[in-house]
Formats: C-alpha cells, structure tokens, sequence
C-alpha cells in the first residue's frame, strides 16, 4: 500500500497474540501475503510475511518496544508500494519512502516518533505539464503523455501506467496540476495522472532486455581501465571493514555517467549516511554543473533503524530505478551494502523459526540475490525508447572473509567484481581494489565502445597493463624469498614499470579536485604515457644501460604527477618528450 492513500477507512479485524521484535503474529486477520497492515494502537506499518491457518505473521517496520498482546491490527488489504511522480528527485527517504524532511517537520524534532506516515512524494504542490500527444491519438502502458520539469536537470515524463489498457485520448491541456489531478482522459475511461503506484517486489514490466554495448564511465581509473561495468550491468564491491567500500560508491554515485543515481544506504552507519546528505547538495554534476542532488534519491535507512525497514529498503530503491529507466533514463543504482539486507533476512527468518541455511542465513538467500540483481539490465522499452539500471552493490564479508554465503552467492550473479583489499588499505593505496582478484566480464563487449570512442588501440594497452601486473605478481613471490637484486635486469624493470602502473595510474586521489575525476582519454593517455617509458626503458637495457641508470632518469617520477596535472594532455606530451631523450641519451 502506498503512503498517499487514506488508512481511515480501514477496520479492526486482527489482534496481537505475540511479539518478538519486529516480527509480531496475528490471530483472526483477514489478510493475503505481503498486505500492508497496521500494528498496534499506535498504527505501526508492517507486511504480512506468513500465513498458516488463523495464524498471520507480520515484519514491523518500525520499532515494536510497549507493543503487547491483545492490541489490534488493521489490515489495508494492499500490498507494500511506493509513490511514483515528480519529486522523488532530490529528496531523502527512509526504507518505505517515508520523506524524512517532512517527517522531520511534522514532528519539529529529528527524532521521529513510531507511528508517524506521510505520502512519497507531495500532493499538494503544482507542476507545469506540457502535452506530449493530441487528443484522438491512441497511446498504450509506457507511451509518454506529457512531461513535467522536475528539476533543473531532469524532465519527468508523464507516462500511462504498465497495468493500464491504454485507448484514445479523449481529454488533454497544459497547465498547472497536482500530482492526483487528472491530466488525461481516455476513451476506455481511464484516467492518467503524474502520479503512479507499484508494489515494491515485483518487477516493472518493460520490453526485451538487451545486452548492454556502452560502459557505465564512472571516472575511476581502475574500474574505467581495468574492470568497465557496463550501462545495464551488475557489480558488487566486497572488501573489510575500512577498506573504501562507501568512498568507492560514493565517487560512483558522485561521477558515473548515469542520468539518475538512486543510492541506498542500507545498514551503513549513521555518519556514513551523512556524509553523503551533506556531500551531494553541495556538489556540482560534472555533466551539467547543476547540483549533485538534482539527479539523485537517496534512501537512508541506517543501522540504528528497525530491521525490517533494512529489508524492504533495497526494493524500494530498484522500484524507483525502474520507474525511471521506464523513461529512458539511465540510472545507476548503489546499494550499501547487501550484506546488511542479507543480516536483515537473517534476523527475521530466525525470528519466523525457518530452518536455516549457510551460517544462519536463509535457505533463500540465494534466490532473493538473484531476484534483486535481474531487475537491472539494458531495455528495450514498450514506447520504443531503451533504458538501462546498472547496480552495484557493496558486501561487507565479515573479517573480509569472501567465502562467505552473501559473498559467494553474489558472485554467482555479478558480472563485475571489485575486490578491496584490507592490505592496500593499510597501505593508503586508494582505491584498494585488488587487480589480482577482480575481473569484468564485460570487457570484451566494451572494446568497440573503447576503440571508437578513445583510441584504437585501447583494448591492446589495457591487455599489456595486465600482463604486466599479472607477472609482477608471480615476480613478488620470488623477491620475497632472494631479494629483487637477485632478478634478472629484465625482470627487475619489469617491477619498475609494475609500480609506476600501480602508483601513478592505479592509485586517484578521491579528495582531490583534479583527480578525483579522470575521463576516459586521460585513463588511456596516463597508461600511453607508461607505456612509453616501458617501451624507451626496454629498448635501453637491450643497448646494455644498465637498470639503475634507466630507473634514475629525472622524467620517471613525473608519471605519478600525472594524476593532479589540471593541463594534463600538454603534461602528458612533455614526459614522453622527456622520456624519450633523456633514456636515449644513455645509449
């Protein structure tokens, strides 16, 4: 049920036989699965999530504390939904799109009392909507109607619903309507208004899913270079605790190449959450300039919030996406983290006394993985646009052990695997993701992007960079057992070039206004630049200059200033003019 309708209405017809926690069971309850309920004689909102005989069993979305026995239950008969319409840009949610600025001023205190509702999104304010089709014209679910500017950067469009049968226009003119008011008639006799309604677990229908051919840029090196995600794909970032996990999706949310962001703070800790409320406002978009927040819906729903409101958040957040991606939008959706939505599952299912599965989780982990994660994907929509849902979701393994069930089933899924590394956190190397673990299996469906849109011969420099790391990595093995000076020079060189790959391209400094961002051409022009003094360096050592000398040239170090270069090209060009002299020189 959706928070815009009226509760009223609704009667009596269950009562509390037992509590525990934020599960509570009903007897005498007229209900069917995953009906929205209210609990208690202070109204808390709940969803059925069991029924066995005259026994109803009920997840409590708010605190449960001085509820009892004996006190009533009312069902609405609907089941869990959000409310779709202009205005869920730039606002924050809890886990069922409760606007927490609203709440906040009802109550006059940022402490919120239980009990307390408010619809999604506003109904009373007015927005400007300009047609998009005539009178007599036939429109069918997902056709565009009209549009509404919702905020500076992005135009809602007003669509017929999925559930709808379409027909002719009957009735439609401009103006100024609230989001209720009817702003097209049809001749089956519906009626279309800028307000929507959609049950959070199930899928908006949308038409053939495609297999995605563009990368999701988001302006980290390492994941642009290295590991691309593409729009409409799947990622999860795993790592420890403080390894960057919410930096990471932060400077995703922050720099991704998506229309929309829908980031989700699920179970992360109250300063995390604030962090990024403070943060967004105050950014500029890197595509339009315009405020961060102009493009964003955060859903907040911290640790120290009920259980079962953890649980629904990540639905809440994918059913929003969806109705954006219905535009043609692409959205790029952060979930942070599933591991607290999978502990969330936990607590309930052991609460419900199911038989457990893999370290108390549910037998259905798996499943409910997989049902969240398909709903991402690269559309082919019903009106004939296309638009994508790209999500990534970060783990958090205890002891950052990736063996375990949220991990590993999520791997099952994913096709892009970020995998932050405790040790190159300690080591300040930030991003800590690990280039030995990590794989995109994307990369290959990227390279014609890459080729024509950055230069030719990306995919083969991408490949040498990893050729080299990978050999790094069974060189170090050897080092720590004899010592580098025990190397061949060959090899020993090729430690140097390793390390200017890892420091100077790998490494982004996320607190750094030039670095924080790198385009695609800087990515690839950063590894050139590399490359060059692998290529000058090797040729040196073949003319018998030995390592130490080709190791010392003052142009070397410049590589890892790249980075920070606000003239960066012109930067670029000097070091492999300098490079290229100054190695010469030696023979």
């Amino acid at each position: 049920m959706s928070q815009a309708e009226e509760t009223e209405s609704v009667d009596q017809d269950g009562v509390i036989e037992r509590v525990s926690g934020p599960v509570v069971t009903a007897t005498d309850l007229d209900a069917r699965m995953n009906d929205v309920v209210y609990v208690g004689d202070e109204g808390l909102m709940g969803e059925v999530i069991e029924i066995e005989g005259n026994l109803t069993t009920i997840q409590v979305y708010e605190e449960t504390s001085g509820v009892g026995p004996g006190e009533p239950v009312q069902n609405t008969g609907e089941p869990l939904s959000v409310d779709l319409g202009p205005g869920m840009l730039d606002s924050i949610y809890d886990g069922v799109q409760r606007p927490l600025d609203v709440l906040e001023s009802k109550m006059g205190s940022a402490f919120l009392d239980r009990g307390v509702d408010a619809p999604g999104i506003d109904l009373e304010k007015s927005w400007e909507f300009t047609p998009e089709v005539s009178e007599g014209e036939t429109v069918e679910p997902g056709d565009v109607v009209g549009t509404v500017p919702e905020t500076v950067t992005i135009e809602h469009k007003v669509m017929v619903p999925p559930d709808y049968e379409g027909g002719e226009v009957v009735s439609i003119e401009a103006g100024s309507f609230t989001v209720e008011e009817t702003v097209v008639e049809l001749s089956s006799g519906e009626e279309i208004s800028m307000h929507q309604e959609w049950p959070v677990r199930e899928a908006r229908p949308a038409g053939d899913k495609m297999t995605p051919t563009d990368p999701l840029v988001t302006g980290q090196r390492i994941q642009d270079g290295l590991f691309p995600l593409a729009k409409g794909g799947t990622a999860a970032i795993p790592g420890p605790f403080g390894s960057g996990k919410t930096v990471t999706q932060q400077q995703l949310a922050k720099w991704s190449d998506a229309d929309i962001v829908v980031y989700i703070g699920c179970g992360e800790r109250g300063n995390e959450m604030t962090e990024v409320i403070e943060d967004f406002p105050e950014l500029p978009d890197p595509q339009t300039g315009n405020p961060l927040m102009a493009r964003t819906c955060l859903i907040a729903n911290t640790s120290n919030m009920p259980v079962a409101a953890r649980e629904s958040c990540i639905y809440t957040g994918i059913t929003i996406a969806e109705y954006y991606r219905d535009m043609g939008y692409d959205v790029a959706l952060m979930a942070d983290s599933t591991s607290r939505w999978a502990e969330a599952m936990r607590e309930i299912s052991s609460r419900l006394e199911e038989m457990p599965g893999e370290e108390g989780y549910p037998a259905y982990l798996a499943a409910s993985l997989s049902e969240f994660y398909e709903r991402a994907g690269l559309f082919q929509l019903f009106n004939g646009d296309v638009g994508s849902i790209s999500v990534v979701g970060a783990v958090s393994p205890p002891g950052g052990d990736f063996s375990e069930p949220v991990t590993q089933n999520t791997l099952r899924i994913v096709k892009t695997f970020w995998a932050l590394d405790a040790d190159l956190a300690e080591k300040r190397h930030f991003p800590s993701i690990n280039w030995n673990e990590s794989y995109s299996l994307y990369s290959q469906q990227l390279d014609p992007w890459y080729r024509e849109n950055v230069a030719e011969d990306y995919p083969e420099i991408r490949q040498w960079a990893v050729d080299v790391l990978d050999e790094e990595a069974e060189l170090q093995e050897i080092v720590q057992l004899v010592g580098k000076d025990a190397l061949p020079e060959d090899q020993q060189l090729t430690l140097e070039v390793s390390r200017y790959i890892r420091e100077a391209w790998l490494q982004q400094d996320a607190f750094n206004d030039t670095d924080t961002y790198c385009e695609p051409e800087k990515t690839y022009r950063m590894l050139q630049a590399i490359k060059t003094f692998n290529d000058e360096a090797f040729n040196a050592l073949d003319a018998g200059v030995p390592v130490e000398e080709i190791a010392d040239v003052d142009a070397a170090p410049r590589l890892n200033r790249i980075g920070v270069a606000e003239e960066w090209n012109e930067f670029i060009d000097d070091i492999e003019d300098s490079l290229e002299s100054q190695i010469r020189e030696l023979y």
